[in-house]
Order: C-alpha cells, then sequence, then structure tokens
C-alpha cells in the first residue's frame, strides 16, 4: 500500500515540475499589464464568499441539529 501512495505521490510531483517549466503567454500578458491583481482579487473575492456561504450554512445545520435531539 505504502509503494502504490508512494509511486502517485512521485508521478504527481514528477508533472508539475515539468508544467512549471513551460512560459505561459496569457500569465505574462498579465502580469506585464497589470491585470493579474484583477484575476487573483476576483478569484480572492469568490473563494471567501464561498467560505463565508459554507459557515453560515455549517451555523444553520449546527442550529438544526440542535433543535431536533
Amino acid at each position: 500500500m505504502k509503494k502504490i501512495v508512494l509511486s502517485i505521490v512521485l508521478l504527481i510531483l514528477s508533472t508539475l515540475s515539468t508544467f512549471a517549466q513551460e512560459d505561459v503567454d496569457m500569465a505574462t500578458g498579465l502580469r506585464s499589464e497589470g491585470k493579474i491583481y484583477v484575476v487573483v482579487l476576483v478569484m480572492l473575492v469568490i473563494f471567501l464568499g464561498l467560505a463565508f456561504f459554507l459557515f453560515l450554512l455549517d451555523r444553520r445545520i449546527s442550529k438544526l441539529e440542535k433543535k431536533n435531539k
């Protein structure tokens, strides 16, 4: 079992290193024009919105569970 997990981890790490060596033209263009910050900000807002929604949903579910006990 350990050999299988180790081989999967090594396979994933080897593919990540090959992707990191490629130069992405879109990212370079966004970085040079300063638009990359807008992309990062939008992704951050979406992530925080989802995290806040899941937090509220967890609180509502916890209240329902306490009420039904």
